[in-house]
């Protein structure tokens, strides 16, 4: 599985074996939790095949946060890195090979690394890149009407409107499920009449 990231991590053989063993595989069915909101993130997850939802409960409702697809990595952050109670859960939308790595044994290997400057950027450059999607996410819904983030997701990332059923959808979106279904009839009816 890691294999193809090989060629792109500057570490000798030896160590990279070591680290690599460090990664537990999962097969886990759809809807599976991997986190629950209040616990505390112990494990650092990778998406080898699959789709996973980031949640929150909001005064008993369901908002869906994020969605982590192939080739992602993803954790409770936060709580990973400060070893606090999660602020959100994260269970599988689809059936899903996942890779798994113990805070203990990343935060030996991140200790290690951090003096390799490449490893070191490209740990800053994920690290800044997810918080860089909170930033637009949580603007969008400031900046935007839900048809627009409609639209935006369509545009910016389709295998979600491809592979997650409505009503996540319409939940990362911040709406409900009608108002979803009103949205793509209006946007169906302007692609007809063109």
């Amino acid at each position: 599985m890691f294999e193809k990231f090989r060629d792109k991590i500057p570490i000798s053989d030896p160590k990279w074996e070591e680290y690599v063993s460090c990664f537990h595989r999962m097969e886990v069915p759809a809807k599976t939790s991997l986190l629950n909101e209040g616990a505390i993130s112990k494990k650092g997850f990778f998406v080898e095949k699959g789709c996973v939802r980031v949640w929150f409960n909001n005064r008993g409702k369901d908002i869906t946060f994020q969605f982590f697809f192939e080739n992602s990595s993803f954790s409770s952050l936060e709580s990973y890195l400060k070893e606090i109670p999660s602020l959100v859960s994260i269970e599988t939308v689809e059936p899903c090979v996942i890779w798994y790595i113990h805070k203990k044994d990343m935060d030996r290997i991140l200790s290690e690394v951090t003096e390799i400057p490449e490893l070191r950027e490209k740990v800053i450059r994920a690290i800044f890149e997810r918080t860089f999607n909170y930033m637009r996410h949580f603007l969008s819904f400031i900046r935007d009407t839900p048809e627009e983030r409609y639209l935006n997701l369509i545009k910016e990332k389709p295998q979600i409107i491809e592979r997650v059923p409505q009503h996540y959808i319409a939940s990362y979106l911040g709406i409900s499920k009608v108002h979803l279904s009103r949205i793509k009839s209006k946007l169906s009816k302007i692609k007809r009449s063109k």
